[in-house]
């Protein structure tokens, strides 16, 4: 890839310029072999005219390939007509138009970083997101340049039956020599990045869809032979989502056919290829005792996420890669209001600002910080971050927010008008928006360009005589890398003022004829910006940012205030989010007298207001157990100046601890009230139940003493028909130090060693223990014979678990967990390069780390950036974590 001494080619959205070339029609035509493929692509191409140099040389991309053939307008070229080196094909002197045939050799069989063409478990398949297909040939490998692509598949019929791509199906044979051939044709224009193929030994589940319109869908789910009984949630969640995207935007299927393929080797989740989606196993299988509640949960969303892609993706496409979140942040927040109106709204969105609070957050806190639009990447597979993903869908919920649901549809509406068919960028994106609606989002737009987590103070004034409240807020963005100074945002904040007994009040803005029931909307755009309310009888209660309507850090508010909301607010989302910032002053209380050396004990009253949430029986069951969790290990960290690991863990759980103590008895009763052995279902009330039941156990193991607490533990883990039940009584075993825990651990491995997605389970548990010991048995396990880093999701399994969910061993002072993930990602640098530099990531957020830790995660990000032929994708995120 690259040597360490000198820094690859820095790519910046300034200097994006239009391709010299379009390419109207592709003709694929792939040979797969034992030993290899052959690639012959016949590419119909013109100059742009809106391009400035008529005379420009021709430039494809292309790595790893080796040529064999080209040939323009039907007549071969010898190599005096083309020059080739390791990452380019340039022909100069080209014509208007011409046809331009490359044939290539390549090698998916030894292909090891799951871009391009390679192999899985036997079977061919494609990743061309986002810079795969010049893996697979040579080409104009850049998401603004659209065509039609025809694809013919050619390969042995009894070693790989199964020949799939994108669109439609229109044509199959034999050949001799027992070789088959199968050819596809995708009638709508797209990227290189979108193209997909899949080849070999599967089988499919079949249903149908019928569109609003009336056309009938063939629905194509296709696994390896014995996977096929875990399909079920999937095709019953892809047609929801078909179904819901009608229903929502108007959005009707356009081909014939949809296909999902599950791919046991796969870096991503899972990738939206138009019409044939490819989907990570671990997001598409799913089965009552092999899955958890959780695994249905993400099955259900991913599955809605790449079909929702179709429209917002495919369809309409990024112009450059910098535009990234204009896909995937819209089709994020899509998918979350899927999942939202599917199930439970406040549990959904509670489960969104936690992934935000506890991935995002800190990336925009550290040294890869970066605008949801980039402005420079090196290796674009490091900006598929949750900044993109996740802040960018938060970017679109506040468009949302401030345009109501009425104006957003108008706004998709008029995007859908005027770019169907087109590479896009987020400003068109915004324009439509804008224009539709009337609003005028200049000052929004900063969202794009701004990296960083604005952070809000509130400050209250009230006039008992005059009925009137005061409320001013001042926003503050801290530094970033690149960005030193920071200008004040469009920040929609949803508004709720209550009366002494809780209830909502009725409010009405200082100029303003009358007032107005409900949440408020208001929208701070300036630094500093006071807001006035009259006609009110009494001193109100504030509940700001309900459903959490802008991505910000809000100031701590007085412990009497949000223990008052956490007891009373209206809005669940501000009911579970005051509950959690007084459990986390209250524990970084505790953390700052452990280390002052002073006594400290979890406040009665906090738990008091713990039980009565759960002895509310109006509360939903799944809102309950959200409720009632602490605030996790990373999102106290994050509110530390300086981070104290082990004080963090330490206090927490003595805070689990306390409350499960004095509330035993209640938290018995609920779990046996909710302890449901009826037929299995994934139903919202269903998972609830199971839910709490389970945080209840979570609670009751932490009791050793208590011979009650500890059986019911064992015989969960025993005796549960559920991989939910199962996973969180081993869960409880994984941190309890008795006989008992390596025997439900080996049992539940004999169990399932034959189910790739359970082992990693299996793998993920251990990795994540508080345990003493736990890196040592972590480094057993990467040689244990189940293990490999070859696949991502074992990799990710144990090594991943450890490095983002095991702050403790993580962290340990001496350093060796951080020497422990450098190692691995050297290991995999070769390899799989985009999983390496994946991992790397929590090596670089050593800022806020006391001197020691700090000085042991730099020696490690530089004993990374001394090794020979470093990738480009590990690095960037490598330099740019060690600046």
């Amino acid at each position: 890839m690259t040597d360490s001494s000198s820094a690859p080619r820095t790519v910046r959205l300034a200097d994006y310029r239009l391709p010299d070339f379009l390419i109207d029609a592709v003709d694929l035509h792939f040979d797969l072999r034992e030993d290899g493929a052959t690639v012959t692509s016949r590419l119909t191409m013109r100059r742009n005219p809106a391009t400035s140099d008529p005379a420009a040389p021709l430039v494809l991309d292309g790595q790893d390939l080796r040529l064999t053939r080209v040939a323009l307008d039907g007549e071969a070229l010898g190599d005096n007509r083309y020059t080739v080196d390791a990452e380019h094909l340039t022909l100069p002197g080209l014509p208007q138009s011409f046809t331009l045939e490359i044939t290539t050799e390549i090698e998916p069989q030894k292909n090891t970083s799951l871009q391009g063409l390679y192999t899985s478990g036997g079977n061919f398949c494609t990743q061309c997101e986002a810079e795969g297909f010049r893996h697979i040939t040579y080409y104009l490998d850049r998401p603004d340049v659209l065509a039609r692509y025809t694809t013919t598949i050619v390969a042995d019929k009894a070693k790989v039956p199964v020949l799939l791509s994108n669109g439609n199906p229109v044509g199959a044979g034999e050949t001799e020599g027992g070789r088959h051939w199968a050819k596809w044709e995708d009638p709508f224009p797209k990227p290189s990045y979108l193209f997909a193929l899949v080849a070999g030994d599967l089988v499919a589940v079949e249903d149908s869809f019928t569109t609003r319109s009336g056309r009938p869908i063939d629905l194509k789910i296709f696994t390896r032979k014995g996977d096929e009984t875990k399909v079920s949630h999937a095709m019953r969640s892809l047609k929801a989502s078909m179904a819901w995207d009608e229903q929502a935007y108007g959005f009707e299927y356009d081909l014939d056919l949809f296909m999902i393929v599950a791919v046991s080797d796969f870096n991503m989740g899972a990738m939206e290829n138009k019409g044939l989606n490819i989907f990570n196993t671990a997001l598409v299988l799913a089965s009552r005792e092999t899955a958890t509640d959780g695994d249905f949960q993400r099955v259900e969303s991913v599955v809605a996420h790449e079909y929702f892609h179709n429209w917002t993706g495919n369809r309409i496409t990024c112009r450059d890669w910098f535009q990234l979140s204009l896909k995937e942040g819209l089709t994020v927040f899509r998918d979350q209001e899927f999942s939202a109106d599917e199930n439970s709204r406040p549990v959904q969105r509670i489960a969104d600002v936690r992934r935000l609070r506890a991935i995002q957050f800190p990336e925009d806190a550290g040294p890869i910080a970066h605008p949801i639009r980039p402005e420079s990447y090196i290796e674009i597979n490091n900006f598929y971050t949750p900044t993109v993903y996740e802040k960018g869908a938060e970017v679109i919920r506040m468009i949302h927010t401030l345009l109501g649901a009425e104006g957003y549809r108008k706004g998709i509406d008029l995007y859908v008008e005027r770019h169907d068919g087109q590479a896009a960028t987020c400003e068109n994106f915004v324009a439509a928006m804008e224009d539709a609606s009337g609003v005028d989002l200049t000052l929004f737009r900063r969202w794009y360009s701004q990296a960083g987590t604005p952070e809000i103070t509130a400050e209250e004034e009230w006039d008992a005589a005059a009925g009137r409240y005061s409320l001013t807020l001042a926003q503050a963005t801290a530094p970033t890398p690149g960005q030193p100074d920071k200008q004040p945002l469009h920040i929609p904040m949803a508004l709720g003022l209550l009366d002494a007994q809780g209830r909502d009040l009725l409010v009405r803005l200082a100029g303003e004829a009358e007032a107005k029931p409900g949440t408020r909307v208001l929208s701070l755009t300036e630094g500093r910006q006071r807001f006035v309310f009259e006609g009110l009888a009494g001193r109100p209660v504030p509940s700001l940012f309900r459903g959490f309507s802008a991505p910000i850090k809000l100031a701590p508010q007085p412990r009497e205030r949000l223990a008052f909301l956490f007891a009373h607010d209206s809005d669940p989302f501000n009911r579970w989010e005051a509950g959690q910032q007084l459990a986390a002053q209250l524990l970084l209380e505790g953390v700052a007298a452990r280390k002052a050396g002073r006594h400290w004990t979890l406040d009665p009253e906090f738990v008091t207001a713990v039980g009565r949430l759960l002895e509310d029986k109006a509360l939903d069951a799944a809102f309950v157990a959200e409720a009632m969790a602490l605030p996790g290990e990373s999102f106290l960290a994050d509110q530390m100046a300086v981070i104290d690991v082990e004080g963090i863990h330490a206090v927490r759980e003595a805070a689990r601890l306390a409350i499960a103590t004095a509330l035993r008895d209640c938290l018995l009763a609920l779990y046996r009230a909710n302890d449901d052995r009826g037929p299995f279902d994934v139903s919202a009330a269903a998972v609830g139940r199971r839910a709490l039941k389970n945080a209840c156990l979570a609670a009751l193991g932490l009791l050793q003493g208590d011979a009650e607490a500890t059986t019911l533990v064992l015989d969960q883990a025993r005796t549960a028909s559920t991989m939910t039940d199962v996973l969180a009584a081993l869960t409880v075993l994984r941190d309890r130090d008795i006989p008992e825990r390596a025997e439900a651990l080996e049992a539940f491995y004999a169990k399932w060693q034959d189910e790739p997605l359970v082992v990693d389970k299996w793998f993920a548990l251990q990795a994540t223990s508080a345990l003493p010991g736990t890196l040592d048995a972590i480094k057993a396990l990467t040689r244990h014979p189940a293990f490999t880093l070859r696949n991502p999701n074992r990799a990710r399994a144990l090594i991943s678990s450890l490095a983002m969910g095991n702050p403790l061993h993580f962290h340990a002072a001496d350093g060796s967990g951080y020497a422990f993930l450098a190692d691995q990602v050297l290991a995999l640098n070769g390899p799989n390069p985009q999983l390496a530099a994946r991992i790397l990531v929590p090596l670089g957020r050593w800022q806020r780390h006391e001197p020691g830790r700090q000085a042991a995660m730099k020696a490690e990000l530089d004993r990374i950036l001394a090794a020979p032929d470093l990738s480009r994708d590990v690095y960037e995120i490598a330099a740019k974590s060690r600046a």
